[in-house]
């Protein structure tokens, strides 16, 4: 089975990395994409994001990270995924996820959608806060992988 994770991970968190690995462990191949939504002013790149994503997920043989700049259904599609996997930490993520799931089973009506529920631990933690506190020179070590730390720390003096 191969699994598509998408998502702007504008930047990286914890939250991600941790649904990046419960996913790596059930199924054979999961593919992270990560997508530019115009209607948002990036904080990364695509490139940083591509990068930072690559780094965060060295040790996962079985995850690949990609940029797709179209539909997530088309996606599915183009790298033959079986699953379209989508982190949802309340019940608003729940809402919305479920309209999405359906949008995307009528246009694609053998893609299966799995909600996975964030673990509580990263509940909080969300890419708009980050770079909320980022952008500040605040703390966000405890809410961001490694690599990503790294390079908010170089570019904006994060601690």
């Amino acid at each position: 089975m191969h699994a598509l994770f998408p998502g702007t991970f504008d930047p990286p968190t914890a939250g991600h990395l941790d649904l990046i690995e419960r996913s790596a462990r059930l199924f054979e191949r999961v593919t992270v994409a990560v997508a530019a939504n115009p209607e948002k002013h990036a904080f990364c790149t695509v490139e940083e994001r591509l990068t930072l994503l690559t780094a965060c997920t060295d040790g996962l043989a079985n995850v690949t990270v990609a940029h797709w700049p179209g539909l997530v259904v088309e996606a599915c599609r183009s790298w033959e995924c079986d699953v379209l996997v989508r982190g949802v930490r309340g019940a608003n993520d729940y809402e919305y996820e479920s309209q999405m799931a359906g949008t995307n089973r009528a246009m694609v009506p053998e893609l299966e959608t799995l909600l996975l529920s964030t673990s509580p631990r990263f509940a909080h933690i969300s890419s708009t806060l980050v770079r909320q506190i980022a952008a500040q020179g605040g703390r966000v070590s405890p809410f961001v992988p490694g690599p990503v730390f790294a390079f908010l720390r170089e570019r904006h003096g994060a601690s």
